[in-house]
């Protein structure tokens, strides 16, 4: 299962939610984006 953060206020909402409306049940917002689990550092050459 895959969990999206809202761009405007950042609550964190399920696929679930989003399959039946693209739409941020707590602010309206349009605009999610998937959250990472770890982060890879990449070492500059």
């Amino acid at each position: 299962m895959t969990n999206y953060k809202c761009f405007k206020c950042g609550k964190q909402i399920s696929n679930k939610t989003l399959e039946k409306r693209f739409v941020c049940p707590s602010c309206g917002g349009k605009v999610f984006y998937k959250t990472r689990k770890e982060i890879t550092k990449v070492k500059a050459v």
